[in-house]
């Protein structure tokens, strides 16, 4: 383990009792200014305090009003249902923090590598090799590991582009597990034949970006992608027939993945927006449309420089190949994906509700608050942002793996003789290797953006855990055994939706497509590897579940659970 963190000193200050912790002083920062206003009106005027509390909030109350005795229904008195809700939230955390303490792994990268070839550094100041520099890299390390912001501060940069939200990852969560609280298996070491096969599935996705999902089965390329993979002694993909096949490629590892088209239905149908039909054409990127293949252009981004900008279709489509997909996730916000795919389901009626909803049997109640839309679109906004601290906890504190894009220039130097690196010969004897530098010239992984990837570590991927969690929400509350009605693909030009006639497509196996999509999109676009995608899904899954855990006991109605299918196929209640 080479977890980064506050010191125990620092640990001890944090966690000290209320009257020395920073929390304290928060605490005194936001009530404490309301409770002196409060008193200081109170003495001005003389006006009461719960008259103020309410003129604060826009309630006009005044002095000379009639009171009257309350009149409130329900099973218990207010001191008896705050005392309820005060064991509630007691009996919550104390689940929590009874669960045993994970280990946090790494792959040893940082440590086997003296040069920190192994590791995220983009951003800071490397030399001619893109090695970063040490001490930048040392002052990057202080910073996490005494998680003081004023340390941050120090980090120094390379060029303009700033890190990403390392203090995120010492942010707490109110619901469901604490960030550091979760466990992740550590991701492929530099020189195993998994990163190896995992790098050539991303060059491969590169070179086919171009090519229409439709033409999957038929295309040349897609086809030379396929057996070249097969060859790998690692590739986690999945496989027919102890091979990847155009069907397999690319595509994840969960329950409907390989059922139907490469796209789940969630990115095509138009979405009931409110009282607005929206279509879900995107704008998207030109053709051949790639970046940091140049090895000038690539070291400077290493180095936080901004080099060029995307080259943008004039015609909105829907999206047709991965080259779209890519444009989609580089734009999009968090569950916006997930909000669709909710907004759908909730336009498909009662049907399409979980078994267990406990007023699909009710003869004179409908749920809205508990049950209804309000309370299901809350539940997929509040675990995306939840999934993302679990994952910059990950990113930052224990892995700080290294991007493809980085690798790539690993692979660059050693192929041309300027750097020697233990990479594993799978990947420099590849057919997609070799297909790579006979387009451009370089052994670089071409990137869909001119930025290249974000300023954060690799491992877990952001989007795959906001999505996973997202998407676990989804199957919890709707019925995973539904079938989506007049399901369709789009047109080889983008320009059109037209009628699927295959197997039929399930809200549950689209819905995992939905989420394999997602993360899946990001590897094309050259941000990701495959296991920050897997381990990314089953991250944001957890933080869901623990979510759903603690809230599962705070609702009045007769339910039987919240019920799903993981992403490994298991069924479970919460």
């Amino acid at each position: 383990m080479n977890k980064q963190g506050p010191t125990r000193q620092n640990q001890q200050t944090r966690e000290a009792p209320p009257s020395r912790t920073r929390e304290n002083s928060k605490e005194q920062a936001v009530f404490g200014s309301v409770l002196s206003r409060r008193a200081f009106l109170h003495r001005a005027s003389g006006v009461t305090v719960a008259t103020l509390t309410a003129n604060a909030f826009g309630v006009p109350i005044l002095d000379d009003t009639p009171r009257v005795a309350a009149a409130e229904l329900g099973p218990v008195k207010d001191k008896q249902r705050r005392q309820q809700a005060y064991h509630l939230r007691k009996e919550a955390a104390q689940f929590q923090r009874d669960l045993p303490l994970p280990a946090h792994p790494d792959n040893g990268d940082e440590t086997r590598y003296a040069n920190r070839i192994g590791s995220y550094s983009k951003a800071l100041p490397h030399n001619s090799v893109g090695e970063v520099d040490l001490n930048a890299y040392q002052t990057l390390i202080h910073a996490l590991a005494t998680g003081q912001p004023a340390d941050f501060e120090t980090i120094p940069l390379g060029g303009s582009v700033k890190l990403t939200s390392p203090q995120a990852a010492y942010a707490f969560a109110l619901e469901g597990p604490d960030s550091h609280h979760l466990d992740m298996l550590p991701p492929p070491a530099f020189s195993s034949p998994e990163e190896a096969a995992e790098m050539a599935e991303l060059y491969w996705q590169a070179l086919t970006r171009d090519v229409p999902f439709l033409d999957y089965p038929t295309d040349p390329l897609i086809s030379q992608a396929a057996t070249d993979l097969s060859s790998f002694s690692a590739f986690a993909g999945p496989k027919m027939g102890g091979g990847v096949t155009p069907q397999t490629l690319f595509r994840g590892n969960t329950p409907g993945d390989l059922t139907g088209p490469y796209l789940s239905q969630f990115l095509w149908l138009d979405v009931p927006y409110g009282a607005i039909p929206m279509a879900q054409q995107v704008r998207t990127t030109s053709p051949g449309d790639d970046y940091l293949t140049a090895y000038a252009d690539w070291l400077a981004v290493q180095n936080g420089a901004v080099t060029g900008t995307n080259q943008f279709d004039p015609t909105p489509r829907y999206i047709r190949n991965a080259r779209d997909l890519t444009e989609y996730v580089h734009l999009d916000f968090p569950y916006q994906a997930a909000l669709s795919a909710c907004l759908l389901l909730l336009s498909f009626g009662d049907d399409a509700l979980d078994a267990g909803h406990p007023y699909l049997h009710s003869a004179t109640q409908r749920g809205f608050v508990t049950f209804g839309a309000p309370h299901i679109l809350d539940f997929v906004a509040r675990v995306s942002q939840a999934a993302l601290k679990a994952a910059w906890y990950q990113k930052w504190l224990v892995h700080r793996r290294l991007r493809p894009e980085e690798f790539g220039g690993r692979i660059h130097n050693h192929k041309i003789g300027t750097a020697s690196y233990p990479i594993h010969p799978e990947i420099l004897n590849s057919d997609a290797l070799q297909a790579v530098f006979d387009t451009y010239g370089t052994y670089l992984l071409p990137m869909a953006y001119p930025e290249g990837c974000p300023t954060h570590p690799a491992y877990p991927s952001g989007h795959a855990s906001f999505v996973g969690a997202c998407v676990t929400v989804l199957k919890a509350l709707f019925n995973e055994a539904f079938v989506i009605p007049n399901p369709l693909v789009a047109s080889d030009d983008g320009l059109s939706l037209v009628p699927y006639s295959g197997p039929t497509l399930t809200v549950g196996g689209e819905l995992n497509k939905l989420a394999a999509n997602i993360g899946f999109g990001r590897d094309a676009a050259g941000l990701h590897w495959r296991s920050d995608i897997i381990e990314g899904l089953k991250l944001g899954e957890a933080v869901a579940l623990g979510i759903l855990t603690d809230l599962s006991a705070t609702y009045n109605e007769d339910f039987p659970g919240f019920t799903l299918t993981k992403f490994n196929g298991t069924t479970i209640t919460i």
